[in-house]
């Protein structure tokens, strides 16, 4: 059997790292074939020496010469820049690009692999946020699937997978809540980047942790369905399950509600994006009903937690105003990490810039480029 050959973008964080652990379990039917990072020279350079990729891509370009050295005595291309990045997912023995990147910087490479005809497992929720409306157009015109990695929409695809043409009623994603579901807003005034890094069911990179915290993720993660499954905004809710048991749900039009369920563990729908249809045996831990308990659920609270309102009114409101807010995000969280501005913050810098970036009802992809670039601007001189 022909191994098929994964370009992995952003392989050096959290969710490329499993990828490449699932690679490795299933070594007779995978193969890597790129290996992307921003950053983290090191690491990449290790991956590299492990995995024996055709070609390594690192987008900062000043780290070109120690990468470059560092595998010379390889016989892998190296190459350096967002251009580079970008031309790599063309390449054409990948079959598949698992879109790893964090923010805004994975829309190009993603509509390029597109454009290449590459199967797409989708892990870089902001693609669809900002460009939700292209992306599905390319997807349709270059009959390219878009297999969802993200745990919530691997589950709602997982409920709706042999179920034809039945209608959807409403999708319900899972929310754990992340540490300060239960603190009031004076509570959430004094909240610290320690505290707000310590997530209570997963394990991820530092942007998506602090949007768990803030419920920015979720509201991200309703734009994102709404676009990878066809449905209404109103179609799309959100509800608190700490436990993180149930990842997903669907509700059909006769009322019958399917739910996905397992343990947290990224691995298991990266497994599904690169194996779909079939499944393949993991080493993953397995559920235990007995040690869980109870399973709860509650209502988010959009008073406390104005983020996710404020993705909500994008999603309905559509156009640029989802761009908007993710550029916005981007920066205020980057702010927070480096503690420059308090936890509450955050939602008033969102907030503020989109009073004052120009809405777009339909725009194209050089307006998404021109939106990001202004609200980014912008939400730096509120800081």
């Amino acid at each position: 059997m022909r191994k098929k050959q994964i370009a992995i973008l952003g392989s050096t964080g959290s969710i490329g790292t499993q990828a490449l652990q699932v690679i490795e379990e299933h070594a007779d039917r995978y193969e890597v074939y790129a290996l992307t990072a921003n950053e983290r020279v090191e690491q990449l350079i290790g991956q590299a020496r492990k995995f024996l990729p055709e070609a390594v891509v690192i987008a900062n370009e000043s780290k070109y010469s120690i990468l470059k050295e560092a595998l010379n005595d390889l016989p892998i291309k190296v190459y350096a820049g967002e251009e580079a990045l970008c031309q790599i997912v063309e390449s054409q023995p990948i079959d598949i690009v698992l879109t790893a990147m964090v923010g805004y910087s994975g829309l190009k490479p993603t509509i390029n692999a597109i454009k290449a005809r590459k199967v797409i497992a989708l892990a870089n929720k902001e693609t669809l946020v900002v460009a939700g409306e292209l992306i599905e157009q390319l997807a349709r015109e270059y009959r390219v699937p878009i297999l969802p990695v993200d745990s919530e929409h691997s589950a709602v695809f997982q409920c709706i997978v042999g179920e034809g043409n039945n209608e959807i009623e409403k999708i319900i994603l899972t929310a754990s809540g992340g540490p300060f579901r239960n603190y009031s807003l004076r509570e959430l005034e004094s909240v610290t980047r320690g505290q707000a890094l310590q997530h209570p069911n997963w394990k991820m990179g530092a942007k998506i942790t602090i949007d768990s915290a803030t419920l920015m993720n979720k509201g991200f993660e309703m734009i994102e369905a709404r676009w990878l499954f066809g449905v209404k905004p109103e179609q799309v809710e959100a509800i608190i399950h700490p436990q993180a048991i149930i990842h997903s749900m669907v509700q059909f039009c006769d009322g019958t509600i399917k739910a996905q369920m397992g343990v947290a563990d990224m691995r298991m729908p990266i497994q599904y994006a690169f194996s779909y249809p079939d499944r393949l045996s993991s080493s993953c831990r397995r559920l235990d009903f007995a040690a869980c308990g109870q399973l709860t659920f509650d209502k988010p609270d959009p008073q406390r937690f104005r983020n996710l309102a404020l993705a909500c009114e994008a999603m309905f409101k559509g156009g640029n105003l989802p761009c908007i807010v993710n550029a916005a995000n981007e920066v205020v969280v980057a702010a927070f990490l480096q503690e420059r501005i308090s936890f509450l913050q955050m939602s008033d810098i969102i907030e503020k810039t989109i009073s004052k970036v120009s809405f777009i009802h339909t725009p194209a992809y050089e307006d998404y480029v021109e939106t990001d670039k202004e609200a980014r601007l912008l939400a730096q001189s509120l800081l």
